[in-house]
């Protein structure tokens, strides 16, 4: 095909590829950031992550510090206030702004219905109280005092989330309840990962007999169905033991039954490490089996070790809410998420008081936000999977 009569431009300028060089550079130097650094910028990546790891990173740092938030003790009761509903703050009172303030509200019980109803007095704004004394507890868990974020007026409560059938406030409740409840999955997890990567890694490592008697353990764990097991333990916890001793025992019964698990994943993961180059020149060198594990095996499965961290602990607290919930888990005078649902089975009372049952949404927030970060760090620390 002819060419004839088109017109061609040549540029007689020297070729610049600065751009690309630039960009490769650039390119190169990411690549040789530091580990820790790579796997934060793949999780930052991952909104829904990030939020969750800051949500629950959060809900931690104010564990020491839930008896200074907290309007009221965790058992501070209220007669003449039972069943009473949320309450909110207000900032201004008839169109002028006065300050946060509530209004106070008298009980008036329905012989009819079998209810309370309350009445809310808009023509007395009460102004909140900061930095003010109410109930002693231990600050950060140590200093005894008796101070308090906000306290409710005296001719009036401060009810965020409404009170129980006893005139608990609910909102303190739950924030002492955290204490127990997000506690429980570190300390049951920490038995869980103990057990499992010490089993795992030997019955992975050495193989043999060893490999043998700790499937046919683990085999027999799994058989067991998980409920009635639970149940079976923790009914078996004498009643007369104190909420402490009962807490401990709860975490590691958690802890125990689930192990196995993740024993099996390292053990897998273990048989085809041992047969790397790396790990056979360790023992030539007279390295001992101990420090092979630690040294050259664990931290490679490490990526794994983390997100299986992450998405285990919901499991630990849904255990123990679940023992709480049927009454054979924590026991009052303790509190935890699973307590004060226990004292929300009443089904009737729910319909009435509906905010009761209030304690549900700080589980399911908590399980979502550790289901999110988990899966966050096992993309983060995965890098086939971007």
């Amino acid at each position: 095909m002819s060419d004839q009569g088109q017109q061609h431009y040549v540029d007689d300028r020297p070729y610049d590829d600065s751009e690309r060089l630039q960009h490769q550079i650039a390119e190169a130097l990411e690549n040789d950031a530091p580990g820790w650094i790579l796997v934060w910028r793949r999780f930052r990546k991952h909104r829904v992550a990030l939020v969750s790891g800051i949500f629950l990173l959060l809900c931690y740092l104010l564990l020491p510090f839930v008896g200074f938030i907290a309007p009221y003790s965790a058992n501070e009761r209220d007669a003449e206030h039972l069943y009473a509903p949320p309450q909110g703050i207000s900032f201004f009172h008839e169109g002028q702004f006065i300050g946060p303030h509530v209004y106070p509200t008298t009980a008036k019980p329905d012989l009819e219905n079998f209810r309370w109803h309350y009445q809310i007095h808009h023509d007395r704004p009460l102004k909140l109280e900061f930095f003010c004394p109410g109930s002693e507890h231990r600050f950060l868990g140590l200093i005894k005092t008796d101070k308090h974020l906000f306290c409710a007026p005296a001719e009036a409560t401060v009810f965020l989330f409404g009170s129980d059938r006893l005139g608990r406030d609910v909102f303190s409740r739950i924030l002492y309840g955290a204490q127990l409840s997000l506690t429980v999955g570190l300390i049951g997890i920490g038995i869980s990962f103990v057990l499992g990567i010490l089993f795992g890694s030997l019955a992975g490592y050495l193989g043999g007999k060893t490999d043998w008697v700790i499937q046919r353990v683990i085999e027999i764990i799994r058989s067991l169905p998980e409920l009635p097991l639970w149940l079976a333990l923790s009914a078996a916890i004498p009643a007369h033991w104190g909420p402490v001793a009962v807490f401990f025992i709860i975490s590691i019964i958690l802890g125990i039954l689930d192990w196995p698990g993740l024993a099996r994943a390292i053990r897998g993961k273990f048989l085809s490490l041992r047969e790397e180059p790396y790990v056979q020149a360790a023992e030539m060198m007279g390295a001992s089996r101990s420090r092979v594990i630690r040294k050259h095996m664990l931290p490679n499965f490490s990526s794994h070790l983390i997100a299986s961290a992450m998405l285990s602990i919901p499991g630990m607290i849904l255990g123990e809410t679940a023992l709480s919930f049927l009454g054979l888990g924590l026991r009052a005078p303790a509190v935890s998420w699973g307590v004060m649902l226990n004292d929300a089975q009443n089904l009737a009372a729910i319909e009435i008081y509906p905010w009761t049952a209030i304690p549900m949404l700080p589980i399911i927030l908590v399980v979502l936000a550790f289901n999110f970060l988990g899966d966050g760090f096992r993309d983060a620390l995965d890098p086939y999977s971007h």
